[in-house]
């Protein structure tokens, strides 16, 4: 058995641990609600966008732009991924990492290259390491309201690459906030549009049919090229911000989680070395005063 002192020590340092676990579970407690209501209140601007975005993708327009174009042959697809700046929030990362994985190492058995753009400091400290994928962007420290204009860069690298015809599919990585106790690893298809318009319909996502014959189209002023390119670019970045906002709430809800499980795990290793040292103090009395009645007993 370890001595009083050890054990004291223990006790010291898992009460000042337990200290900090409690404090960051009271400030991603405090934070969540503000970044519950900022996903909240952008979520209907970013389910109009697809359903609009769904339509326009069966339209039958004269004016094809490269976004509504599906290529028959993939040999380039590329994923944005976005993860959090910041580690102590349980699985939420590692879950994300162990669902894209498979899906990255999926197209690379069919000799398809993969390119990554990560947001988030984790994202960029996992894909340096990983060989085989491509980092072509990346942007961290969004803080705790992010903003469009920090991701207009990064995003604009994907867009031109697919515009130039580098890339033949885009994905969006995050985590889907739930509720406070689930946050869903979530890959939803970027472009090109068609095979987003299908994957809203096997979803049930938005409301949204695909019509198997269709001749109709748009009225567009000024004319269809500046309006697609305008609204399909606006598209794209709605979405990828829509994600970092859920990542964002799924992040402070993962972390309140898994600091109040670790405080009460500190509470009940601090239970059980008490009880330890109470049995050493305990034990040391008991030799103390059995020395003493021996001596006493010899003299």
């Amino acid at each position: 058995m370890a001595s009083g002192r050890e054990i004291k020590t223990k006790i010291k340092s898992t009460q000042n641990m337990r200290k900090v676990t409690r404090a960051l579970e009271m400030v991603s407690a405090s934070k969540i609600r503000k970044a519950q209501d900022l996903m909240k209140a952008s979520r209907p601007y970013a389910r109009a966008m697809r359903k609009v975005i769904a339509h326009v993708a069966q339209a039958s327009t004269e004016f094809k732009h490269p976004f509504l174009v599906e290529r028959a042959e993939v040999a380039r697809v590329a994923y944005v991924v976005v993860t959090t700046d910041r580690g102590l929030c349980g699985g939420l990362n590692s879950n994300l990492f162990r669902r894209l994985l498979p899906a990255i190492r999926e197209w690379q058995d069919k000799g398809v290259q993969v390119d990554v753009v990560a947001i988030g400091q984790k994202a960029v400290q996992f894909f340096r390491r990983l060989k085989g994928v491509n980092l072509i962007g990346s942007t961290t420290h969004l803080g705790e309201r992010p903003k469009l204009e920090q991701l207009i860069g990064v995003i604009k690298v994907v867009l031109d690459a697919y515009t130039e015809g580098k890339l033949d599919r885009v994905y969006l990585a995050y985590n889907d906030f739930v509720n406070t106790m689930t946050q869903k690893p979530t890959m939803d298809a970027l472009l090109p549009l068609p095979a987003v318009a299908a994957e809203l319909e096997a979803q049930n996502i938005a409301g949204v049919t695909l019509e198997q014959s269709h001749d109709w189209d748009y009225i567009y002023e000024p004319d269809a090229a500046a309006v697609l390119e305008h609204v399909l670019g606006r598209y794209i970045e709605c979405v990828v911000y829509q994600g970092v906002l859920e990542n964002l709430a799924s992040e402070h809800a993962a972390r309140m989680v898994a600091m109040k499980s670790a405080s009460d795990n500190a509470s009940k290793v601090i239970a059980e070395l008490t009880l330890s040292y109470n049995k050493a103090r305990q034990a040391a009395i008991t030799q103390e005063i059995s020395e003493i009645v021996g001596g006493a007993a010899a003299v």
